[in-house]
């Protein structure tokens, strides 16, 4: 407990806006420390490396893969979560700017490429703040500046929290079965609703359909054992509730930009150096 306090002070509430004008970075192994709900005054690039990582917000819960990046604005309150002590989360914070490109505005989870991934490697040994005129500042500006530019589909990996509680249940319900076809005229008739008030209810609370969240968690979770290497994609695609392995792979691409295969057989990069 004194480990994690002392973490979270020094590096996630006093450090990062001690001086407004610099970069702060900061890579660590986080173990299984849970940084509570907090913000700042400087956006947030955060990297993760060797498993999954939960970033939540007020509306929003986000799922960061490894070899992806979330990019979190500033004043956005947030909690971070690593699943597993194995994750390597490696963060720059940047000031905010004047006349800056909406990109920026907005949080968005993001598949890091070969040249964001080059320039990443720079950074391996950077710790504190980068000051404004030394070349480490002006790498990481330049990794900032490219991001509108490179990282075009905002892959998405999140999920609403739910207002209702009702729906809350019902979400639960599909989160314990996803090794199950869940067909929605049978979750509308078990929780006591019609097919037509139970797709208002989603489309109102969670701006979505039950299938388009349905099909999201079940990637989400894919994922989640994909890094776990213990079992084969058909054996992953049967634990999400797919019987077809090229169904299970093609809506895999459709949500993350490649196959479940090339996905398991990624690289941990940035882990090893």
């Amino acid at each position: 407990m004194e480990r994690s306090t002392f973490k979270i002070d020094k590096y996630y509430l006093t450090k990062v806006d001690a001086d407004r004008k610099s970069i702060y970075c900061h890579h660590d192994l986080m173990g299984e420390l849970l940084v509570p709900t907090h913000k700042h005054n400087k956006a947030q690039m955060l990297y993760a490396e060797g498993d999954v990582v939960f970033v939540t917000t007020e509306t929003k819960s986000y799922f960061l893969p490894a070899r992806h990046f979330i990019w979190i604005p500033a004043g956005l309150e947030h909690s971070i979560q690593p699943k597993s002590e194995n994750v390597m989360m490696r963060n720059l914070y940047f000031p905010v700017e004047k006349d800056e490109d909406a990109f920026y505005k907005n949080e968005g989870i993001y598949p890091v490429n070969n040249l964001l991934l080059q320039m990443m490697l720079f950074t391996n040994q950077w710790n504190g703040d980068l000051k404004k005129g030394s070349p480490n500042f002006t790498i990481a500006k330049a990794i900032k500046a490219i991001l509108p530019q490179i990282c075009t589909n905002n892959l998405p990996l999140e999920l609403p929290q739910p207002k209702d509680k009702r729906l809350g249940k019902i979400l639960r319900h599909v989160e314990n079965n996803l090794g199950e076809t869940i067909l929605f005229s049978e979750v509308a008739h078990e929780f006591g609703y019609s097919e037509r008030s139970l797709y208002r209810l989603f489309q109102k609370d969670l701006k979505m359909s039950f299938i388009q969240y349905y099909t999201i968690r079940r990637i989400l979770k894919a994922i989640e054992l994909l890094l776990d290497r213990k079992l084969s994609v058909k054996e992953v695609a049967l634990e999400v509730g797919y019987s077809s392995v090229p169904t299970f792979s093609n809506t895999f691409f459709k949500i993350l930009g490649q196959r479940p295969s090339d996905y398991l057989n990624g690289e941990d990069v940035l882990k090893s150096r």
